[in-house]
């Protein structure tokens, strides 16, 4: 079975971007950030205007949903780097440049209308919140994975992820105001994940074998981009708890949706290399959904005891 130089890849797929970013385009609604933000309920904040100082008291969040916004939108915060990596993957001619700069400008209104959103309604210490995007930015991202193949498969992953965690965001925090806007965010995410979902099912059809081993490699050590953000672990596990976004929710509407839509689990031409991934792929899906359906047990039990002694 014949192997594609990155080149040959970019080549042979450079078609079907151009039909993409032509879908996307006709799809695509345009939507201002500012029309998402209660401006009427800002007032000053300590400084330069003599405002009132941030307290813990100024926030009507609940804790869940106020912590996974700021993860939200510090892992926002990094798309210079996120576009660095895509544009030096994909290359900046033709139509995957064309498509990487759409997806840079598409992006860069996330991280404006969730900080003017959280800091109009002083939903956060906007003083820790600049500190950590400091330290976040400085860290930067870099792709772990090398080509590609990897690339739009961690994307079209990754897209749906953070789909998914903006919407439950937008529910976990009782407020029609943020989720009426993280819907709206999560839109835009969700047709990011088509256009690369789509990309990595034309790169079936043409490399079978070289893309399931991707898909593989991509699944079985897959990361969110915000890992490298402080206490990044004890921010997840308050975000799993709360429900917000879990390994029982990665499996179950990220990664089994997509591999459906590929047809993984069916296709007959992998050959020798591809069937030993696809054998990878479901060995590991085998083990998480046990660690899945565990922590599931334990959050649920816990929920009781806690009902129980209300």
């Amino acid at each position: 079975m014949r192997e594609f130089s990155e080149t040959e890849l970019l080549l042979e797929l450079e078609p079907v971007v151009a039909g993409e970013l032509d879908r996307h385009h006709k799809v695509a609604k345009e939507w201002f950030p500012h029309e998402y933000v209660p401006w009427s309920e800002g007032t000053n904040y300590d400084g330069v205007f003599d405002g009132k100082a941030w307290e813990e008291t100024d926030t009507k969040l609940p804790e869940e949903a106020r912590i996974s916004l700021i993860v939200n939108l510090l892992t926002e915060d990094n798309l210079p780097s996120y576009h660095h990596e895509i544009a030096t993957t994909f290359g900046r001619d033709a139509a995957w440049g064309t498509w990487v700069h759409r997806w840079t400008a598409e992006e860069g209104r996330h991280a404006v209308a969730i900080r003017d959103y959280l800091t109009v309604t002083r939903a956060v210490d906007p003083v820790a919140l600049e500190r950590a995007r400091m330290v976040h930015m400085g860290e930067g991202f870099t792709n772990s994975y090398d080509g590609v193949l990897s690339s739009l498969a961690y994307v079209s992953f990754q897209e749906l992820a953070t789909r998914i965690s903006h919407r439950n965001t937008g529910k976990a925090s009782q407020d029609p105001n943020c989720e009426r806007l993280l819907a709206r965010i999560a839109a835009d995410e969700n047709l990011h994940m088509l256009f690369y979902r789509n990309l990595l099912n034309a790169a079936f059809q043409l490399a079978p074998a070289q893309t399931m081993r991707a898909v593989t490699d991509v699944v079985t050590t897959f990361q969110m981009p915000g890992t490298g953000i402080e206490g990044f672990t004890r921010k997840a596990m308050t975000i799993a708890n709360a429900g917000i976004y879990d390994l029982r929710l990665h499996i179950d509407d990220v990664l089994m949706p997509v591999l459906r839509q590929w047809g993984v689990f069916e296709m007959t031409d992998l050959g020798p290399d591809g069937e030993k991934a696809r054998e990878e792929l479901s060995d590991f899906l085998v083990r998480i959904e046990t660690s899945a359906s565990r922590f599931v047990e334990r959050r649920e039990a816990r929920r009781a005891r806690q009902a129980a002694g209300a």
